[in-house]
């Protein structure tokens, strides 16, 4: 519930951190078609945009393992399937790639609360800020996290634990809101209270076998929770 006392908005939680892909971002298209470029190049069978789904969510290289037959999952081969899908999806990461309906309006709504708004995403960090200064603008989140070399991936905690540290919000004030299980995984690890995004790439019911709290189907209706 939000109140309102004498001008002032007294809400619950100070603070949301947001997965990126599936959750503010319909990114799968994109992915799917420079992975699928990939692996027609290497002569491997290619995937439908319906399964690609279920490869993303651990970081790019899982999804080339993943997409990549399983007698061909080596390290030499997804080295070289990784560095192409880097390629490829660095010329194409916004042909496709758009906000979900509702994102925007949510996230004016949460600068008008006063909410601290992040982002952590598993993509390589420099395409998690590239794609959130166009489709956003980075100056509205108050942290935005990709995948780093030195900092372990979600489902671990600590890049969450980090923001928490930064933005010297405790983690219990923090509302989580992710599409997958990993999403969930990593809210109740860091503290968080798990929110899932049905209208992303996963199912309900792997968001609620992970541990998300509520599921809601549109992202407007997370404001009914601060």
């Amino acid at each position: 519930m939000i109140c309102c006392i004498k001008g002032t908005f007294i809400v619950k939680y100070s603070g949301i951190i947001f997965d990126l892909d599936g959750t503010l971002l319909d990114t799968i298209e994109d992915l799917a078609n420079s992975m699928n470029c990939v692996l027609q190049k290497q002569g491997f069978p290619q995937h439908t945009t319906e399964e690609y789904k279920t490869f993303v969510g651990n970081g790019m290289e899982k999804l080339v393992e993943r997409a990549l037959p399983s007698e061909r999952r080596d390290k030499k081969i997804v080295a070289l399937c990784l560095a192409q899908l880097h390629k490829e999806y660095g010329c194409r990461w916004d042909e496709r790639t758009k906000p979900y309906q509702g994102v925007n309006e949510l996230l004016d709504k949460l600068a008008v609360l006063g909410v601290k708004m992040s982002i952590l995403s598993n993509k390589p960090d420099l395409f998690t800020k590239q794609m959130v200064d166009k489709f956003f603008g980075l100056k509205r989140f108050q942290l935005v996290f990709g995948a780093r070399e030195d900092v372990a991936k979600k489902p671990d905690p600590v890049a969450a634990l980090e923001i928490v540290k930064l933005s010297k919000i405790a983690a219990e004030k923090y509302l989580y809101l992710g599409d997958s299980g990993v999403d969930m995984k990593t809210a109740n690890a860091a503290g968080m209270y798990a929110v899932g995004a049905t209208w992303g790439f996963r199912k309900a019911d792997e968001l609620m076998e992970n541990g998300g709290k509520i599921l809601i189907d549109s992202p407007v209706e997370i404001i009914k929770l601060i």
